[in-house]
């Protein structure tokens, strides 16, 4: 018998109080923080959307297992398990444990990258592309057309134009070719996953040019689900065997193990050929630490281990990936357009659909981001034309294809009650929208502005009667 509640598949043994806050005083914060969420406190904020990445809750296996952490500055016994879990499930001889993801991109793509590389991607998220446009090499997105339609019902959205990387190789020249990175799931295009069956001819097409392939990972389970669920011939695999695939097709992954590891802080990269592999330890040792500790301590590298393990498990999945739709699926019911279908990690709003009477170039995403926060103090993040948006030779702003709003939601954080909550300030937002302004940017600096950009509203003026 199939029961219509989804409740979370483990029991709260520790509590982390909430402060509660007036409207009054999350506007305040707000200006203070000059209009970017980034720039608030974690005490200013009563649900904390603003990312899935470090904010999980782990379990008493991990926190036992840190207990066990061994902080030898070589060949610990933590290292020896996280490499041999992380092994395991990529099936890379070479693993290079980092601090967190981006430094595990810092390292290959500035190894890869410079001038007159391109690194071609279904989307690249925000540090990727820094990385990689910061080492003078040229980063193009080649998202599947359907991707670009939130409201279209398409079950891979993520997944990379295959017919376009064939071309982009073509005209650019295989030697000429960074790698390619196919994201999953595709974080930046809505939290869409990638099939199987797109993975593999990505790689196809990569092995017949001699082009690397690499898999930005941090969500690999969380897409493995979709593919157990969604793509014929698979429901039959269990949801690691699936990811044990995707890893075969690719010549490296890179991760962040502060998503789909349940980990707090933490990375790899992992390798399997042994010059880049040589090449890449010599950068990780001059940059994070020792080839056995890479920026990590011992007790993260425990707890990093365990969670690749626990994040496998069929019902937590089960529960991650539908208590994200449920959120999704009520305020789409109410009237809010979003992301379809709804993604694995967070639900993303289409701040340009919501708002059609602000401007792109006000910004409607961050307009939608501030709202949140004075309605309900929910932080969250925008994902459009300030996190992706450029200026063209005049300056005039160049938009990302969508105004996107993430609200990611932590693993294993909030109970029913507390999405319930988010879904009742959806109504509050729906209410006021036609009253909402636009905001402009005030201060940004060159790469990544999003973090820290300020912004002020858009005063527009009175018309005289």
């Amino acid at each position: 018998m199939k029961f219509k509640t989804i409740f979370e598949p483990f029991r709260i043994k520790s509590v982390e109080p909430i402060t509660i806050t007036t409207e009054e005083e999350r506007t305040r914060f707000l200006e203070q923080a000059f209009y970017n969420p980034f720039l608030l406190n974690s005490e200013q904020v009563i649900i904390d959307m603003l990312t899935d990445s470090g904010t999980s809750a782990m379990s008493a296996h991990q926190w036992a297992g840190i207990m066990e952490g061994d902080e030898a500055y070589a060949g610990s016994r933590s290292w020896q398990k996280m490499e041999k879990a992380v092994r395991s499930l990529t099936h890379c001889e070479y693993i290079l444990p980092t601090h967190q993801g981006r430094a595990a991109e810092r390292i290959l793509y500035s190894h890869l990258g410079g001038m007159g590389k391109t690194f071609i991607s279904n989307t690249h998220f925000d540090t990727t592309r820094a990385n990689i446009e910061f080492s003078g090499a040229e980063a193009i997105d080649i998202p599947i057309q359907e991707s670009l339609n939130p409201m279209l019902e398409y079950p891979f959205k993520g997944n990379m134009d295959v017919n376009k990387l064939e071309h982009i190789i073509n005209s650019k020249g295989a030697t000429n070719i960074g790698a390619v990175i196919l994201t999953v799931t595709n974080n930046s295009g809505g939290g869409q996953p990638v099939s199987l069956e797109n993975a593999q001819s990505i790689s196809a097409v990569c092995k017949r040019h001699g082009v690397k392939l690499f898999l930005d990972c941090c969500r690999v389970a969380e897409n493995a689900w979709f593919i157990k669920n969604r793509e014929e011939g698979q429901a039959h695999k269990s949801s690691r065997q699936i990811a044990e695939e995707m890893f075969m097709l690719c010549d490296g992954a890179v991760m962040s193990a502060k998503k789909d590891a349940l980990v707090n802080m933490g990375g790899f990269l992992a390798l399997k050929d042994k010059a880049l592999a040589e090449a890449c330890t010599s950068l990780l040792i001059i940059t994070e630490g020792f080839t056995t500790y890479g920026g990590l301590s011992g007790r993260d590298m425990e707890a990093i281990a365990i969670g690749l393990e626990e994040v496998f498990d069929e019902d937590y999945l089960n529960y991650r990936i539908k208590s994200t739709a449920y959120l999704g699926n009520k305020i789409h019911e109410l009237g809010v357009p979003v992301m379809r279908p709804i993604g694995g990690h967070a639900v993303y709003v289409d701040a340009r659909a919501l708002y059609p009477h602000i401007p792109v170039d006000e910004y409607p995403g961050q307009a939608l981001v501030c709202e949140l926060y004075k309605k309900g103090g929910i932080r969250c993040v925008e994902v459009g034309s300030v996190m992706f948006g450029k200026y063209d030779e005049e300056g005039k702003l160049i938009p990302a294809p969508n105004d996107l709003v993430r609200l990611a939601i932590p693993r294993r954080v909030y109970t029913q009650s507390h999405i319930e909550y988010v879904i009742e300030v959806f109504e509050e937002i729906i209410k006021g929208k036609d009253q909402v302004s636009g905001f402009k940017i005030t201060h940004e600096p060159k790469f990544l502005r999003h973090f820290t950009a300020r912004f002020g509203p858009v005063e527009k003026e009175l018309e005289i009667q």
